[in-house]
């Protein structure tokens, strides 16, 4: 009898062999992506201590509403600095990059932390939310080059997911460590987990494979800053960036007045307000994996249309509602906000897909860099617009509902305009052989 094993044998190995390897490539993938979540929940943390310590932080430094205000406006500069880090990713490297930009962001909440003069917060405060942005734009991009076609948007939502906890984390912490000892405690607390998360992301997270390619190839050095407006990419990027500013418009102006607006306006207590919000912003984070299931299923476009009708109609009807008939004005508070959050959280995880899939690895950094400057200038846009039209148009909750539905041509100008890249691989997608080809 022959020694040699036969071809239903061999056949058995090699498919035994491939099931090893698909298993422990999604193992990976699940390990890399809660790697990223949890760095962008440290983000997110401390990402939101200046909106949730607003009260506590404009009595420390003896500021009214307007110098509140204008504090938050010189900290949104930070855009520049997190638009300048964005393109160090594509020439350095992305793991590195994303190491260097927690380090300089827990470093920044230490020194704002300890910063008793207000000019020289207000510098840490720009150089923390440099290094945010960039971490937060470094850690979409890790996603998106490192998992698999099927489980790039399920990324989008776990990183979503974590920027979310992260912000919600703060918001139970802020007020017990304000109101009992200082808000300064809090970047001090975000400091601390940010050296955990640092030690954590520095074991889990690898380089990624398309840079190192990309930069083998000479095509990361050969690029530059303004390759996203080329021939090849003109298109793409004048739309994603219009896209940008209006979505941002809507968000920041419906997410920034909601407790205010609760609170000054519909007359609840500040409890009852705090008590809605947690839990329609808990129920909103739904929006973060059924959007991923959306975009493997139905395709990233239909998923962002859907967002920006469910946030520009949720938050319309959140701001301007209920009809005076009405009873149970609570639950139509707590409804319309479940639907204005989960299509903020939908929008994102089909907004962050798209946006990282149109664009090859070489410029990839460099686009989601424009695309935080864009963000800036529409949360500074929507700021302005509230406060200029508030006393027009009959007060701020009017005001926030008009803007809120720039959602919708949002959805309507990425439905017309931009390709859908469900199921295409990263280089069929971003256009990688074409571009490489121009340089």
């Amino acid at each position: 009898m022959s020694n040699q094993p036969d071809a239903s044998s061999a056949a058995d190995i090699a498919g035994a062999s491939r099931a090893l390897g698909d298993q422990e490539g999604a193992l990976r993938n699940r390990r890399l992506a809660r790697s990223i979540a949890g760095v962008l929940a440290f983000e997110g943390f401390t990402m939101s201590i200046n909106g949730i310590g607003s009260p506590w932080i404009a009595k420390s430094f003896h500021l009214d509403e307007s110098g509140i205000a204008g504090l938050f406006a010189w900290i949104s500069l930070s855009a520049i600095g997190a638009m300048g880090l964005s393109r160090m990713i594509d020439r350095l490297g992305r793991r590195r990059m994303l190491l260097v930009c927690m380090a300089g962001t827990l470093v920044s909440a230490l020194a704002a932390a300890f910063s008793t003069n207000i000019a020289a917060f207000a510098l840490c405060e720009i150089a923390l939310y440099a290094f945010i942005g960039a971490t937060i734009a470094d850690g979409i991009v890790i996603l998106a080059e490192e998992l698999a076609i099927e489980e790039r948007a399920r990324g989008q939502s776990w990183g979503g997911l974590g920027i979310g906890l992260g912000g919600g984390l703060c918001l139970l912490v802020m007020p017990m460590v304000a109101s009992r000892y200082s808000w300064r405690w809090v970047l001090v607390l975000a400091s601390a987990m940010g050296v955990a998360a640092l030690w954590r992301a520095a074991r889990a997270i690898p380089e990624s494979d398309r840079w190192q390619h990309a930069a083998a190839t000479g095509t990361t050095s050969a690029s530059s800053f303004y390759d996203v407006f080329g021939q090849l990419y003109r298109r793409r990027a004048i739309t994603i960036l219009v896209c940008a500013l209006l979505a941002n418009i809507a968000a920041v102006a419906g997410s920034s007045w909601a407790y205010f607006h609760l609170v000054s306006v519909v007359g609840l207590a500040p409890g009852a307000a705090s008590v809605l919000m947690l839990v329609g912003g808990g129920v909103g984070m739904l929006g973060f994996p059924l959007a991923a299931r959306s975009c493997e299923r139905y395709g990233r476009i239909p998923t962002i249309f859907v967002a920006g009708l469910m946030t520009g109609l949720g938050a319309l009807a959140f701001y301007w509602g209920p009809p005076a008939p009405l009873g149970l004005r609570w639950l139509w508070i707590e409804v319309t906000y479940c639907c204005f959050t989960a299509g903020l959280s939908a929008g994102q995880v089909g907004g962050n897909s798209l946006a990282t899939e149109l664009f090859p690895t070489a410029i990839r950094g460099a686009m989601m860099g424009w695309f935080a400057l864009v963000g800036a200038a529409g949360a500074v846009s929507a700021q302005t617009l509230i406060a200029v039209l508030a006393a027009r148009l009959g007060g701020l909750s009017i005001v926030v509902g008009y803007l809120s539905l720039l959602a919708i041509p949002n959805a309507i100008i990425v439905a017309l305009f931009l390709p859908e890249t469900r199921g295409l691989s990263l280089e069929a997608s971003a256009m990688e052989e074409a571009f490489e080809e121009s340089r």
